[in-house]
């Protein structure tokens, strides 16, 4: 009678197993699924290297499908290019950034506004009306650098999220409003900037993962300082070498620890 009960607990367990591994395979199968309905939703590469030729991208989500994306437009009085970091990683933030990236394109190519602060006033608007018809309360939404290149000037807002400007060797920053896109309790208009680009300038606009990646000796994060002294080390080096040493260093950085976050950083040389 023993012998029997084991050889129906074993049975009872290897049909569990398969069917544990069945739905595995099938949420993965999902996942993967999802991935691809949000690649479709980034611009083409040769969108990219036609409006922005000299330029890279690293894009390292943390999980299959990401909270992070970026964003390029032409519009009439010239290119609009974001980074984005939605709430969350994963099957979630890559939900709130389908809703973002949405919000984005509306008021831009819909409403045809084009001023960056003047864009993420009304996506921050758009954002809200979508999660507002939620009875869950969602506090969901998404941090974001946005600039505009249009002939020798650069536009520029941004969601906590600043823009960097190498030239000559030094660091000039943009910085973001503290706020996001969402629901904030002190909300007000996004700050323009503008500025005056120059021959050979570099610009930078990035997401929060680079810099708060654990890793290094003690464990500890890259921090911000890091990551401009890194860029102002190799921002002279051609484009695709500055995607390739960003990338070596952040394996290297990270090594046997896990990945915390999205990476999103976006290299354009003037």
């Amino acid at each position: 009678k023993r012998y029997k009960s084991q050889q129906k607990d074993k049975e009872l367990i290897a049909i569990q197993k398969e069917q544990i591994e069945a739905r595995s395979q099938e949420i993965m199968d999902s996942i993967i699924y999802a991935k691809r309905i949000q690649a479709a939703i980034l611009p083409r590469e040769s969108k990219i290297k036609k409006l922005l030729p000299d330029s890279f991208i690293y894009y390292n989500p943390k999980d299959v499908v990401a909270g992070d994306f970026y964003w390029l437009e032409e519009v009439s009085d010239g290119i609009l290019l974001a980074a984005a970091d939605c709430t969350g990683h994963g099957v979630p933030g890559a939900m709130v950034s389908v809703v973002c990236n949405n919000s984005l394109n509306r008021a831009v190519q819909q409403m045809g506004i084009t001023n960056p602060a003047d864009v993420l006033n009304k996506t921050r608007e758009l954002v809200a009306d979508e999660f507002n018809k939620s009875e869950e309360n969602l506090k969901d939404g998404m941090d974001i650098a946005l600039c505009k290149f249009s002939g020798s000037k650069l536009f520029f807002a941004g969601a906590h999220n600043p823009l960097w400007i190498i030239r000559d060797g030094k660091l000039i920053e943009l910085k973001g409003d503290k706020q996001p896109i969402g629901a904030f309790e002190k909300e007000f208009p996004f700050t323009s900037h503008e500025t005056e680009i120059q021959k050979n300038d570099l610009i930078y606009i990035f997401t929060d993962g680079f810099s708060d990646q654990f890793g290094g000796d003690k464990g500890k994060k890259f921090k911000s300082a890091n990551f401009k002294n890194f860029l102002l080390q190799i921002y002279h080096l051609p484009m695709q070498t500055q995607l390739q040493e960003l990338t070596t260093m952040f394996g290297n950085w990270k090594g046997d620890l896990d990945q915390v976050d999205d990476v999103c950083v976006i290299g354009v040389r003037i």
